[in-house]
Parts: C-alpha cells; sequence; structure tokens
C-alpha cells in the first residue's frame, strides 16, 4: 500500500469513527451536543466527501493527493475548533456565552411546552470526560494527529 493510499484511507476512516462517536453518544449516550460540538461535526463531514472524492479519483494520482490534502486541512479545522472548545470547556478563555438546546418540531403551545422542557447545554461545561480530557479535548488530538499524519504520508517521496 503506497503512502498516498494510506492517507485516503486515514482521511476517510478518522473523520468517520469521530463521527460515528459523537453520534453515538448524542443517540446511545444520550449527551445532548452544544452549538461548537456541532461545528466540529461539519468539517469531518466535509473531509469524509473529500477522502471519498479522492478516492474515486484514483487513476488520477495528482487530483486524488489534492483532494486527500483538502481532506487532512478539513480534519485538522475540526481539531482547531476542538482545541478551542475544550478551552472554553476547562475555562482558559472566554467561549459562546448564550446557552443552546436543540430545535424542535411541532405547533402553538405544543413548540412552547417542547422549548420548556428542552436541556439546556452548555459550551463552557463538558458532559462528559475520560482521564479528564472531555469529547471536544478527544476530537482535537485525534483529529490534530490524523490531520498531520495524512499530511505526513502525502509529502513522502512515495506518496504517488
Amino acid at each position: 500500500m503506497t503512502a498516498l493510499s494510506r492517507a485516503r484511507l486515514t482521511a476517510l476512516l478518522v473523520p468517520a469513527l469521530l463521527l460515528l462517536g459523537a453520534l453515538g453518544s448524542q443517540y446511545i449516550g444520550h449527551l445532548v451536543p452544544c452549538e461548537m460540538c456541532m461545528w466540529q461535526r461539519w468539517p469531518h463531514l466535509a473531509a469524509i466527501v473529500l477522502a471519498l472524492l479522492a478516492i474515486l479519483l484514483r487513476p488520477n494520482p495528482k487530483t486524488s493527493r489534492g483532494f486527500t490534502l483538502l481532506a487532512a486541512l478539513a480534519i485538522l479545522v475540526s481539531g482547531l475548533i476542538g482545541v478551542y472548545h475544550a478551552g472554553v470547556e476547562y475555562h482558559w478563555w472566554t467561549g459562546i456565552t448564550r446557552c443552546t438546546a436543540p430545535v424542535l418540531g411541532g405547533s402553538g403551545q405544543d413548540i412552547l411546552a417542547q422549548i420548556m422542557a428542552a436541556p439546556v447545554v452548555r459550551c463552557d461545561q463538558a458532559q462528559w470526560t475520560l482521564w479528564g480530557v472531555s469529547l471536544a479535548g478527544w476530537n482535537a488530538l485525534f483529529s490534530l494527529v490524523s490531520g498531520a499524519s495524512i499530511l505526513w504520508l502525502i509529502a513522502k517521496p512515495n506518496a504517488r
């Protein structure tokens, strides 16, 4: 397997697994994502699309490499958002001051009742941690390391 093939595969699998983890924590673990949590998901979704394009365009290595590079940059963007979010959670700096809640459907007073019953999710409070690292922190670690690894693989002389 060439370095470019490994880079493409990493650019597809890492954001897919991180998104699955985020969705699992939301729908299985019942953790309601805040606004900044959602911001971290969009670059991963973009990276998956870009990596799929890179895989489809394998016959043209130069173009495939370009899409893999863009996927790596999207993963790095999610990691940087994760660093910012984790810093807000640990109160290293000030972040968004408003609280967010999920969008609800319905009509009339039903909507008001749903809004009043909806959980308020603050971006400056970690809902879950492992070894003192929040989900935003784990996303930052995995995204920054994998994004850098993809760039390293692309830069190798045999990444053709």
